[in-house]
């Protein structure tokens, strides 16, 4: 692109973030930017920096080149004197480079759903036609547990023997570790090839999938399912991206493009770093949900249902639409 091309493309951007600079530098009772355009600073910052680092590249004119330069250093100033830094960069985040990644590689995304949920679904209706299947992939100690937690004699439903006496907030300690747990080891094994994280996202379909089934089978219904539907569109997408992430890891290995395996990597490590940190925030939600509304008995089964539902939608239309404007821009 010559410059004259890039100047007429970016220079209303430019325009817009010097105003923007200087209004942030002002005192808060003089400042004319809303909320939206102090949010979304830090990504017209780096913005900015990647427009000086391509008219270096390309050797524009000195004269561009020093006022890009000038752009980023007021940018840089605000950027870390503003004590509220760390929450643009959260909401900027989850309003747009998260769901904005896994529609980046929304191939392995739907290579890691299938992954998840093929399993699931073949082992659950094999385990509701024959429940001696789920002993394939539980022994009868794990099997016994879930009887307990799912068993509508159980006064506190979700929870076995050992965690009858636990709080709510214990149990989103709890739930919280165990969630994590799952996710990061499905992410972390990717490193070897992504194998493992093929291996654990068929595994853990394949036991979310059976116990599902069997259970249903034993005629668990409603407690299982009212229990598990409130938190299941944020803990199994999440689990899906971690393993997504972990396949990415991979993508450098067996198809670099035209860069070294090596420097392919660090690209995609990145992504796969900041899919895994949305993920672990939704399994933060997902363990809210399950330790303090999944088990109320207070809450009709079909308000559960009908909450169920409207979060899977919230989830979905979060991954399909948020962030398309800002990056559209």
């Amino acid at each position: 692109m010559k410059q004259i091309q890039f100047e007429n493309k970016y220079n209303s951007f430019w325009e817009m973030f010097e105003h923007l600079v200087n209004d942030l530098g002002k005192n808060k009772k003089n400042q004319t930017s809303n909320l939206l355009e102090r949010y979304k600073f830090p990504k017209h910052y780096r913005e900015v920096c990647n427009h000086f680092a391509i008219a270096k590249q390309r050797h524009y004119s000195p004269i561009l080149t020093e006022h890009l330069h000038t752009l980023v250093l007021k940018g840089h100033e605000q950027i870390y004197r503003n004590k509220t830094v760390w929450l643009w960069r959260v909401v900027e985040f989850l309003s747009s480079d998260f769901p904005s990644l896994l529609r980046k590689h929304y191939k392995i995304f739907w290579l890691a759903t299938m992954l998840f949920y093929l399993p699931a679904i073949t082992m659950g209706l094999a385990c509701f036609k024959n429940s001696e299947v789920i002993y394939s992939v539980m022994d009868q100690s794990s099997v016994a547990d879930m009887e307990y937690m799912y068993d509508p004699e159980n006064k506190s439903v979700g929870r076995n023997e050992n965690r009858q006496a636990d709080t709510d907030i214990m149990m989103f300690g709890y739930y919280i570790f165990n969630n994590i747990s799952v996710g990061f080891r499905t992410f972390a094994s990717g490193i070897l090839l992504g194998i493992g994280s093929l291996f654990f996202l068929f595994y853990n379909g394949l036991v979310i999938g059976g116990v599902s089934g069997y259970l249903t089978s034993l005629g668990f219904t409603e407690t299982f399912w009212s229990f598990v539907s409130g938190h299941g569109s944020f803990e199994l997408t999440a689990i899906v991206i971690c393993g997504m992430a972990g396949l990415l890891l991979a993508k450098p290995i067996f198809s670099p493009g035209n860069m070294k395996r090596a420097d392919a990597l660090k690209v995609i490590a990145k992504d796969s770093i900041q899919l895994v940190m949305g993920a672990a925030l939704m399994l933060v939600v997902a363990a809210f949900i399950e330790a303090f509304w999944s088990p109320s008995s207070f809450i009709d089964t079909s308000i559960k249902y009908i909450v169920a539902a409207i979060l899977w939608a919230i989830v979905i239309t979060y991954f399909t639409f948020a962030g398309r404007s800002s990056n559209a821009s």
